[in-house]
């Protein structure tokens, strides 16, 4: 959209945060699940930029989010306008204390090596 005045709610991941940070200043507050997922249902998919290509990410924000599957434009972003809102989904990752082994679909044996965890926050430009 050409309107400077458009500010579409970005998604993003870890590793798109930090560009859209480098100009202005900004607010983050922690989500719940239940707020990220409140956030973006306010919004029609038109109005929803997913700035990350990691499909996991989209795979937690339907499965585990419990939202209806759309599909949200790419578009790569290096500046927030003022006023813009974004929801990041951060992945942490640990080290598994346990390797468990077991056998996968296809019969061949899988081990557990890592936890991944997510959370939400979200970012606003405030100048």
């Amino acid at each position: 959209m050409s309107d400077m005045n458009y500010t579409p709610l970005l998604l993003l991941d870890n590793s798109n945060m930090m560009s859209i940070l480098n100009q202005g200043e900004f607010k983050c507050t922690n989500l719940s699940f239940a707020e990220a997922k409140a956030i973006l249902e306010m919004h029609d998919e038109s109005d929803i930029l997913r700035c990350f290509t990691d499909n996991n990410i989209e795979e937690i924000i339907f499965h585990y989010l419990d939202i209806a599957k759309r599909n949200f434009t790419y578009k790569h972003i290096r500046n927030m306008r003022v006023g813009q809102d974004a929801i990041v989904f951060k992945l942490y990752i640990t080290p598994s204390e346990t390797q468990p082994v077991i056998q996968a679909d296809d019969n061949v044996e899988a081990k557990k090596i890592q936890n991944v965890y997510v959370y939400c926050q979200l970012v606003s430009r405030i100048k």
